[in-house]
């Protein structure tokens, strides 16, 4: 297993917690790097929120010193904003500044942000210029195939990104069109892998350690990128390296130790968020912990009515039991 290194960073392993809005936010990446996650990714910050002092973006901006390596993510269209913001924000204790160019919804395309960018190589090359010019921390950029079928451009914009100095790409195989649906398309990261010098992370369908490898082995691409199935799943992160690194499976956690994550996880939004608000994040969390487990689709239903952490509680010793 080849080490990653992205600028100045070297990281423990090529495998990297992507960026997901409204999941990765500081207990879940805490959570996803002490099960070995070789780089965690903030959720997307926008550059325009940060101008403007908005009360929630604080939030999302704290970083705790045990999860580093981070990846502070922006987005954003006006260029000068961008860059103003990445130095305004460079003392904060970030390793790398990510910049996004894959988000599908459709309230951060309908501002020109986003995988919208994609349809703009010219204003993304303007962007990405002005970015790594204003930061000393390495920048990085997440694409995606394209914007859709009749405008698959991820190596173009991949040379644009390097060539404004990027330090690493990360390309989902999906065009924004298609969201999360039908099959990631590997062929496209082995092609901006060829297009380029600088590492490429591959990101879509890396949802088992086989997957990961073969997703190493088919487009020689630097890094994987898991989103999705690391939601319940942190352990997903030290199953993969164990196999890249021994070829032999790490075993699945136990129901004990589902449990005991659970509850690591609950006290973590609790401490870090207060009870109001942990109780219900942790909804969507306890979801993913027990999908698949019998009764699982009653404590669903339970979960939704639950106003406090002790309630919450009671009913994960009650489904674990």
């Amino acid at each position: 297993m080849k080490a990653l290194k992205i600028g100045n960073m070297v990281l423990d392993n090529p495998v990297v917690l992507a960026p997901m809005a409204g999941v990765t936010d500081l207990p879940f990446r805490l959570l996803c790097r002490q099960q070995g996650a070789g780089l965690v990714c903030m959720e997307m910050i926008s550059a325009k929120a940060i101008y403007y002092h908005n009360k929630n973006t604080e939030e999302l901006l704290r970083i705790h010193p045990e999860e580093g390596p981070v990846s502070l993510q922006l987005f954003g269209s006006d260029p000068d904003i961008v860059s103003e913001m990445a130095k305004k924000i460079e003392e904060r204790p970030f390793d790398i500044l990510d910049f996004n160019m894959g988000c599908p919804v459709p309230k951060v395309v309908n501002n020109g942000e986003g995988s919208a960018l994609m349809k703009n190589p010219k204003l993304a090359e303007e962007i990405l210029g002005k970015l790594v010019k204003a930061t000393v921390k390495p920048v990085t950029v997440k694409i995606r195939k394209g914007f859709d079928d009749a405008h698959v451009n991820a190596v173009e914009i991949a040379r644009i990104a390097e060539g404004c100095g990027a330090a690493a790409i990360a390309v989902h195989g999906r065009t924004r069109e298609q969201y999360y649906s039908g099959r990631a398309d590997w062929d496209i990261i082995a092609r901006v892998k060829d297009a380029v010098k600088i590492p490429v992370i591959g990101n879509g369908d890396v949802d088992s350690p086989d997957a990961a490898r073969r997703l190493l082995q088919e487009t020689g691409c630097d890094g994987v990128m898991v989103g999705r199935a690391a939601q319940g799943n942190p352990w997903i992160f030290r199953e993969i390296v164990h196999f890249l690194e021994t070829g032999e499976y790490f075993p699945a956690p136990s129901l004990q130790e589902k449990k005991e994550m659970a509850i690591r996880h609950a006290g973590l939004q609790l401490e870090y968020k207060g009870e109001y608000t942990a109780v219900r994040e942790m909804r969507k969390h306890l979801a993913w912990y027990t999908a698949g487990m019998p009764h699982s689709a009653r404590f669903r239903q339970m979960i939704n009515t639950m106003e406090t952490m002790q309630e919450l509680l009671e009913g994960v010793e009650e489904i674990f039991k």
